[in-house]
């Protein structure tokens, strides 16, 4: 079957690509929606069950079997698209909770976190994901697939996985109510050890993000 029967309309839809294609797509536009800052105060709640449906596409893809596409090599989609609005929006709207400390490879024995960013995590997932939604569009099904698989391992993956952390761990800060120590000064333009990166961590409290953010505390009878 070619990839433009497969990405015909008549494509059932409950098949595997159309799957993985509508919950890419999905996420590309509501995050985008949530970068316009038109719903400030739902913006970490909302990224959180954005980035975690993102992954459930993305273990789908990891746990399918090698996904190899009809031509050998990589036909061109143009141009990506630009991302540097989005990415200062985003830096923006969750601005001061963007930076966050990362170990890239747990498997990797010493290996020292390093300062990341939330904002430029998104617009690099986003990046990945259009990339093969250019294929997808262009009806070349299978070499999608293999972009989103391949770039799910390289890139993607890892990417929104550190971010989920990130934000999860910025709820369960303030609906826990444990003030964060860390964030003032911390920033991915520098090499911090260990413990400078502890100190780096900063003095920002659950009180001054959690209005701002949407977070608020869950109240107990």
């Amino acid at each position: 079957m070619s990839d433009a029967t497969l990405h015909a309309h008549s494509l059932d839809p409950d098949s595997f690509a159309v799957q993985v294609a509508d919950s890419i797509e999905s996420f590309i536009v509501a995050t985008t929606e949530v970068a316009k800052g038109d719903e400030p105060d739902s913006a970490v709640p909302f990224l959180l069950l954005e980035v975690s449906q993102l992954l459930l596409a993305g273990g789908r893809l990891g746990a399918h079997e090698d996904i190899v596409p009809d031509e050998p090599y990589e036909p061109d989609t143009g141009p990506d698209v630009d991302v540097d609005e989005l990415r200062l929006r985003f830096a923006e709207l969750l601005d001061p909770v963007d930076v966050f400390s990362e170990v890239f490879d747990p498997y990797e024995p010493r290996k020292a976190p390093v300062p990341c960013r939330i904002s430029d995590n998104l617009a690099d997932i986003i990046t990945d994901l259009r990339h093969g939604l250019a294929h997808y569009r262009a009806g070349r099904t299978s070499e999608a697939l293999w972009w989103w698989q391949f770039s799910y391992f390289s890139n993607w993956g890892p990417t929104a996985s550190a971010t989920l952390r990130a934000l999860q761990s910025l709820v369960s800060h303030v609906r826990l109510d444990q003030p964060l120590e860390a964030l003032d000064g911390l920033d991915t333009d520098e090499d911090l050890p260990d413990d400078d990166l502890a100190e780096e961590a900063g003095r920002v409290m659950v009180q001054e993000i959690a209005g701002p953010l949407g977070l608020h505390s869950p109240s107990r009878k």
